[in-house]
């Protein structure tokens, strides 16, 4: 039995940190209730903090897949195409099932601005979603369609940042 008797559609997008930490945010939320989240990372391949964590939640299942280091445009492989396909059709899979409460599919934003996956079928995907399951797509530069489709759109903006004074990524706060 489901948790929720509608889901809603999320897109977390823009130049701001907290995309992924905000949906992170929601898998607890719904664990806190015992309800079953999917969580889907396109384009991160390698293990790191955030990973580690999801294992400690019951009721939640992380699917990977990209390389194990960052895709730029201009430098994209076949290999990245088929991770990219890969997770295309886990989403399928998860989300058809109606066996979850939330579906985040992490970086799928990203994936559809470099074109390692065709919009028409994530809207697709989304069309066909069972009506409980709520669904969150993280990432910068969605496209418009997105956008529009959506039901809840969240802008992060970047006001300062300390990798700007030269911070980098610190254990269990950025990575």
């Amino acid at each position: 039995m489901s948790l929720l008797d509608f889901g809603l559609i999320h897109v977390y997008m823009g130049e701001g940190k907290g995309k992924t930490t905000s949906a992170l945010g929601l898998v607890v939320r719904m664990t806190g209730c015992g309800g079953k989240t999917a969580f889907i990372q396109f384009m991160k391949g390698w293990l790191y903090s955030e990973v580690r964590g999801l294992s400690f939640l019951p009721g939640v299942k992380l699917i990977q897949t990209g390389r194990p280091d960052y895709i730029y445009p201009g430098q994209i492989d076949p290999v990245d195409f088929a991770e990219a396909e890969k997770g295309l059709q886990a989403a399928r899979q998860v989300l058809l099932s109606g066996c979850y409460d939330l579906v985040i599919l992490d970086e799928i934003n990203v994936a559809l601005s470099f074109g390692l996956v065709p919009l028409a079928e994530v809207l697709e995907l989304l069309k066909r979603k069972p009506l409980h399951v709520e669904v969150v797509l993280t990432g910068r530069n969605p496209p418009t369609e997105l956008i529009e489709i959506a039901d809840l759109v969240t802008d992060m903006a970047e006001v300062k940042h300390p990798y700007r004074k030269g911070i980098l990524a610190r254990k269990g706060i950025d990575c």
